[in-house]
């Protein structure tokens, strides 16, 4: 399997699949931010990937171009899959941890190319509904509200360690900028956009825990109603108005992280 690993490692074409899909993802984001604002103003719409997979739907060629986007990040979780086999640490505790991270971005990306290759089919997900019937099935198991906890306390974590890279600009490390203005420029975006993907993934992480305190799978959400749940609190509108920027920067920032990318280098 590592074998296999190393040899798809050392495939440029992958490498180059693989920069188009943080392009692809920047593109998701660039929408999704959009759609953030416009609800804040008080649009109507759906605010999360699938909502931005069926506006691109909508425009012309829009089609075409969902295909494009999901091969593309299906072959980034391809990307993420092959580099989950080739990580080293010096101690087991950090390999099995970026092993874990690497498998985590896999499964997302793969996801994502599945969301927009279904749109592109015709079908309309949503993303909220379908976090409500996974949590539905989740608590008919046996012990099902505490494994309902523990996935939303692993949500829930996920998304503050998202806002601690952005706060500590770790993820400058996996990218080769040419410094100057444009390292300051592509750092002040990553922060931004961190920080707003770590709170939207808090807001989902305690949505599943609150589903399986009351056990009552209604009460999960996607980032659709993690966007709701912020336009609800005080001040929610500049709130709201703050988490579609930060999408959109986040957005942004990956055009550049598919420019600068330390890919393949294990």
């Amino acid at each position: 399997m590592k074998q296999a690993a190393r040899s798809a490692d050392s495939n440029r074409a992958l490498g180059l699949l693989a920069r188009g899909g943080y392009a692809a993802s920047g593109v998701v984001h660039l929408l999704l931010g959009a759609l953030v604002v416009a609800v804040a103003f008080g649009r109507s719409g759906q605010t999360d990937q699938s909502g931005a997979f069926t506006t691109i739907s909508g425009a012309p060629l829009g089609m075409a171009l969902l295909w494009v986007l999901a091969v593309l990040l299906a072959a980034l979780g391809l990307y993420h899959l092959v580099q989950c086999f080739l990580v080293r640490e010096k101690s087991t505790a950090k390999t099995w941890a970026k092993r874990a991270s690497e498998l985590g971005q896999a499964v997302i990306f793969a996801a994502l190319g599945f969301v927009g290759a279904t749109v592109a089919l015709g079908a309309r997900p949503n993303g909220d509904r379908s976090a409500e019937n996974a949590s539905r099935g989740v608590l008919a198991l046996p012990g099902g509200p505490l494994l309902l906890g523990l996935i939303g306390a692993g949500v829930l974590i996920g998304g503050i360690a998202f806002a601690v890279m952005g706060v500590r600009k770790s993820f400058v490390k996996r990218l080769t900028l040419p410094g100057g203005r444009v390292a300051e420029a592509v750092t002040t975006l990553g922060v931004v956009g961190y920080l707003a993907k770590g709170v939207a993934l808090a807001i989902v992480g305690g949505l599943l825990l609150v589903a399986a305190v009351t056990v009552d799978p209604k009460k999960a959400g996607g980032l659709d109603d993690a966007v709701h749940t912020l336009l609800g609190l005080p001040f929610g509108p500049a709130l709201t108005v703050a988490a579609g920027i930060g999408f959109a920067a986040y957005g942004v920032f990956l055009f550049f992280r598919a420019r600068y990318a330390n890919l393949l280098t294990r």
